[in-house]
């Protein structure tokens, strides 16, 4: 079976940050790119996510900021490292942050909410690309540190899904070796044994 959609998403690739350019996706195309990423599965509707856009000067004052919380963590860095902090959300023209956000349910655990907010993130990635845009979505070291989740704007029982740079790129995306996919499923044949 062919189609546009499948050819599509088996080339879907990640492009290198440093060589996102602009165009950055407009307002209306954000809102689009939004409107995308939230139509996931949602149990419960409980809306356990949701963005935040890095762009403009907003990006090189968190690189600041970032240089800043590395240098109080690490002690002293060489200049090349402070630089490489200092440009982690200026490198492309939009980032776009995707924040579980942790709901009271007592039917939906905690782990199915933050699988629809990595669903978003998706949704997020493949919305981008279907306009023309490249992506790549990390996380960081910061993501992992509650200084870090803070100055990025999320509250403490906040956790980063996943920062998803966004613009232009008019090279080759470098492919990188796949899964050998006849090794990730099999037909269910009974309770699984230890």
């Amino acid at each position: 079976m062919t189609s546009p959609i499948v050819d599509f998403l088996l080339s879907r690739s990640s492009a290198p940050i440093p060589e996102l350019k602009e165009p950055a996706p407009s307002d209306a195309e954000i809102e689009t790119l939004i409107r995308i990423a939230s139509r996931v599965p949602d149990h419960g509707r409980l809306e356990p996510w949701r963005f935040i856009l890095y762009r403009g000067e907003a990006r090189e004052k968190i690189g600041e900021k970032l240089a800043k919380l590395a240098e109080k963590r690490e002690g002293p860095l060489p200049e090349g490292r402070i630089q490489q902090e200092r440009s982690r959300f200026s490198r492309a023209p939009l980032v776009i942050g995707v924040v579980s956000v942790p709901r009271e349910n007592p039917k939906i655990p905690q782990w199915e909410m933050f699988l629809s907010g990595g669903a978003a993130a998706m949704n997020l990635v493949i919305a981008a690309n279907a306009m023309g845009y490249s992506t790549n979505w990390i996380t960081n070291w910061y993501s992992d540190t509650e200084e870090g989740r803070a100055l990025l704007g999320l509250s403490p029982q906040e956790r980063v899904i996943g920062f998803i740079h966004i613009g232009t790129f008019d090279g080759q995306k470098p492919e990188r070796p796949r899964p050998d996919i006849a090794r990730l499923y099999a037909d269910y044949s009974g309770p699984w044994q230890g």
